[in-house]
């Protein structure tokens, strides 16, 4: 199985990209526009919010879906039985963040957000006419104007040997939405798994950008752009006793937007938030 590395500014970067997810449902990019000083002062600073009690202030709004999320109330994949190993804070224009961490996630925010929609035309124009005459709409328009799309600050903490047997930092699951963006984290983990079952490391050198496909592309595209399975697992040795930071775009369209004749954007949505066990 072999995850695309392509230029973003090489001409024929749509279509490698798209290939690549296509085949398997992730493709990395490198020299793209996403600012990597402004992605590292994002880590750190979050970091550093996570190891203070300030995050027990902004504590999840169960209806929102905004705020911080701890440990003991992380996801729970489908299928798994133990609870993820992390900590996380959900990050919208209209959600409630910290004063000092706003301005640096509305801007990562914005320039993540105008990329995915430049990638979503890419996904278009590489799907098969066949595929396309199946979108209710331009893939790049669903997510105009959506509140939907949320930045998710992860934090993985440090290992200490007493987590619950199986417990990973994050057990294999899909995403729900259109496209997940996402920049190098600052420590290893991403795995892919392949057609035969076999997991396979993602690229993530410092300064690359890993995009994954979601279940609602899935969807939209009958199953010609794939959501694959993947996960973040524990690490040993030395870094076991760091953070993981990861800083994911979650791509998704306004609520109305009709995916199939089975699902909404909205529908769709509620009935994943349920099965991860977030959402009553």
């Amino acid at each position: 199985m072999q995850v695309q590395v392509v230029d973003y500014r090489a001409p024929d970067a749509a279509r490698l990209f798209t290939q690549s997810l296509h085949d398997t449902g992730f493709g990395v990019l490198v020299n793209h526009p996403i600012q990597q000083a402004l992605v590292e002062k994002i880590y750190a600073d979050w970091l550093a919010f996570f190891n203070t009690d300030q995050k027990h202030q902004f504590p999840f709004s169960k209806e929102q879906q905004d705020g911080y999320f701890s440990t003991e109330i992380s996801e729970t994949a489908k299928g798994s039985s133990q609870k993820d190993i992390k900590e996380y804070y959900h990050v919208y224009p209209w959600g409630r963040v910290p004063a000092a961490l706003k301005p640096d996630a509305d801007l990562y925010y914005a320039q993540a957000n105008a990329l995915a929609a430049e990638l979503l035309g890419w996904v278009e124009q590489f799907t098969p006419p066949e595929i396309a005459q199946h979108y209710r709409e331009p893939l790049s328009k669903m997510i105009e104007d959506s509140r939907q799309t949320l930045l998710r600050v992860l934090r993985y903490p440090p290992l200490t040997g007493q987590e619950p047997a199986g417990a990973l930092r994050a057990a294999a699951h899909g995403d729900i939405n259109l496209l997940t963006i996402l920049p190098a984290a600052n420590e290893p983990g991403l795995q892919v798994q392949g057609m035969d079952g076999a997991w396979f490391d993602v690229p993530c050198d410092f300064g690359m950008l890993i995009i994954n496909i979601g279940d609602m592309l899935e969807e939209a595209s009958q199953g010609y752009y794939p959501s694959t399975q993947h996960r973040v697992v524990n690490p040993t040795g030395e870094g076991a006793g760091r953070s993981r930071v990861s800083l994911p775009l979650f791509l998704h369209p306004r609520n109305e937007v009709v995916l199939s004749d089975r699902h909404t954007a909205h529908s769709y949505l509620q009935e994943r938030l349920r099965e991860l066990g977030v959402k009553s």
